[in-house]
């Protein structure tokens, strides 16, 4: 029987409901084939990190929600199964065995190591838990910072080293009409922290902000950005980089720098700091962190190459709280093939791999495909390009015994007493949040507790 008719429509499970999870979606609805899609989620709540990673103080952002509530509200072909953990309540074999073909979008869940002497310490941390935390996420929800202390450091000079520091920097009055969770804004209200330093191993023509990102810390109520203008001191390499038309981008991130290098000193009770060309090497303390030991660098390598090396010079900078954001990276799933160094499932044009051999019924979009690259838009281009592999390959697709679908995993949730949730039912707890987030003057308060999410629709 022809696969993606009305009497056997194509059955793809997507694991993830995040961007991908739903541009996945979109790309399957269009097809022209008779599709039907089951997308499962972890948490109740669906998006990703459009939720859960995209700062509070960024609502624009988030706008990206109302393209997938309008994708999960207005086609029947999708169904969403949330509060679902693959690889522990149901298996990659058993949704192979109930579907045609599955998709996994399930992120880059975790951040890089720095791989130094005392990363473990009390008080270093990833900056993906601070932004789940401060987002509401159920995960992170009882994690705890101490922000007694003075001197705050973040590692990496990328948009997420941006919204940590951005929101360290920030008064309580800037966050409390935004949609931070009430815990992280109760924590910041207490917060002593008076310096940020914001460090990067290359130069200020390499870093990674974006203008608009970089721009706000001028606007900031009782912040001040602070940049040292010896720092931008550009070698020839650096200088060939930003007469580059096509890297527009990094020359208006210099010219900020440069301009927040000329301000003069205001009475404003915090500083952030942007360094460059600096490396940890240690993490020093007894109980708990103390002091960070850093090395200066150099750049060596023609332009769009350069590498930072260590000069020897070394100094200490004390602090008690420390954030490495240097790049985020995938985790492993149970029965899906993984590339350990480079934190992705192995993949060719989107077909899984295994040992470079295309694995059946397997396809991956989005971050956990390609590494975390592109904005949240990047990711519809992506998994467009995964769901066209996949309708290449319909005809190979095993047609020869019937595909159950979301009988067979409901069947199998239902015998395992797995408590999972529909769209409509997601809504219902979006809605509670709305109307708690209204009483504040908030676009929301998200519910972090998945046990109070469920007795929402019990």
């Amino acid at each position: 029987m022809t696969l993606g008719t009305e009497q056997n429509p194509l059955r793809v499970a997507i694991v993830g409901a995040g961007p991908s999870g739903f541009y996945a979606s979109e790309a399957l609805i269009r097809s022209d084939l008779n599709v039907e899609i089951d997308l499962i989620e972890r948490l109740p709540a669906p998006y990703g990190l459009v939720r859960s990673g995209v700062a509070p103080d960024h609502p624009k952002l988030k706008q990206a929600i109302k393209v997938y509530d309008k994708i999960a509200s207005e086609n029947a072909e999708l169904n969403y199964i949330g509060n679902v953990t693959v690889g522990k309540d149901i298996t990659v074999d058993e949704l192979r065995e109930s579907h045609h073909a599955v998709i996994f979008t399930c992120g880059a869940e975790t951040d890089r190591r720095l791989g130094i002497p005392g990363e473990d310490l009390l008080g270093s941390y990833t900056a993906t838990e601070f932004v789940a935390w401060y987002n509401g996420h159920p995960d992170y929800r009882d994690r705890k910072f101490d922000l007694s202390h003075e001197t705050a450091v973040i590692i990496g000079q990328g948009n997420v080293a941006a919204d940590v520091s951005r929101i360290l920097s920030k008064t309580v009055d800037e966050l409390k009409e935004t949609d931070i969770s009430q815990h992280a804004l109760d924590t910041l209200a207490e917060s002593k922290i008076k310096n940020v330093y914001v460090i990067g191993r290359r130069g200020p023509a390499q870093a990674k902000f974006t203008s608009k990102e970089l721009k706000e810390f001028g606007e900031l109520s009782d912040s001040d950005p602070i940049v040292d203008p010896a720092e931008l001191a550009l070698n020839q390499a650096s200088e060939a980089e930003l007469a580059e038309k096509s890297n527009a981008g990094s020359k208006k991130i210099y010219d900020l720098f440069v301009g927040y290098s000329e301000r003069d000193p205001t009475s404003k009770s915090r500083k952030c700091y942007f360094q460059f060309l600096r490396s940890p090497v240690e993490l020093q303390g007894n109980d708990r962190l103390e002091k960070v030991v850093i090395e200066r660098n150099q750049l060596s390598g023609d332009a769009f190459k350069q590498s930072a090396r260590g000069t020897g010079d070394m100094y200490e900078l004390e602090t008690g709280i420390l954030f490495r954001s240097i790049g985020y990276r995938g985790v492993e799933m149970p029965g899906v093939p993984f590339h350990e160094s480079w934190g992705v499932f192995p993949n060719a044009d989107g077909r899984i791999t295994e040992n470079d051999i295309v694995v059946p019924q397997m396809y991956t979009a989005g971050w956990i495909k390609r590494g975390p690259s592109g904005i949240i838009g990047t990711n519809r281009a992506c998994a467009v390009g995964t769901v066209n592999a996949l309708i290449e390959d319909v005809s190979k697709l095993d047609t020869a015994e019937s595909k159950s679908g979301r009988e067979k995993i409901y069947s199998l949730l239902d015998s395992r007493n797995v408590q999972y949730i529909n769209y409509q039912q997601w809504k219902t707890i979006d809605q509670v949040e709305i109307e708690r987030g209204e009483a504040k003057g908030k676009p929301r308060e998200k519910i972090t507790s998945i046990d109070e999410m469920l007795s929402l629709i019990s």
